[in-house]
């Protein structure tokens, strides 16, 4: 069982390496994109498909308080995925959740942040599809081909795709690129005097 442990961290190491390699850039444009959007005044707002609605509210959570070294709140919302605070009769499916709250809460110049493993959420494609028609820029966190939401982003919206086919590594590399992108926001908008 040891040696199954030791490769199960080898697997997520190389998975990491792979990311590290492949997502710098996307890393910088959306940490750029989310500074750039905050400094206009606009707010974040975050949602996740099933195993990661915990990771858009803690970067939400992570932007309104802070990642390690206290400062300003920043807007952001984690939409909710509960359907309790939607009337049932306005909310026939569990699809049109996400999209309900972009439509309420979402301006123009706004972000959304959707975080999904495969890309084919319904719930998450919706989200993404109310934010274009709001004139708001996405930022997409998936994995493997990036599945159908790949095929909405526009040049102005970003996507950091984890190369790997597993759920597991790209569940871990979200959390790992949710960390760097708070810790460049936060450098980005409140530098550090190293002195």
């Amino acid at each position: 069982m040891q040696e199954l442990v030791k490769e199960i961290y080898t697997e997520s190491i190389q998975a990491q390496i792979a990311a590290g390699e492949a997502l710098p850039s996307a890393l910088e444009s959306a940490a750029l994109t989310i500074v750039q959007s905050l400094i206009n005044g606009n707010k974040v707002l975050c949602c996740g498909g099933s195993n990661n609605y915990m990771l858009a509210s803690h970067f939400a959570n992570l932007l309104v308080n802070f990642y390690e070294t206290e400062r300003p709140c920043l807007p952001a919302i984690a939409l909710s995925n509960e359907l309790t605070h939607l009337s049932s009769y306005a909310t026939p499916a569990m699809n049109d959740s996400f999209s309900r709250q972009v439509r309420a809460y979402g301006q123009p110049g706004d972000l959304l942040v959707v975080i999904t493993v495969t890309g084919n959420e319904k719930e998450i494609i919706s989200a993404v599809e109310a934010a274009l028609t709001k004139d708001m820029q996405v930022i997409v966190l998936s994995g493997n081909d990036g599945g159908e939401l790949a095929g909405l982003l526009g040049p102005n919206d970003v996507e950091i795709r984890v190369p790997s086919k597993r759920p597991s590594r790209i569940i871990e590399s979200h959390l790992f690129n949710i960390h760097c992108l708070s810790e460049l926001i936060d450098l980005t908008l409140f530098p550090q005097d190293d002195s």
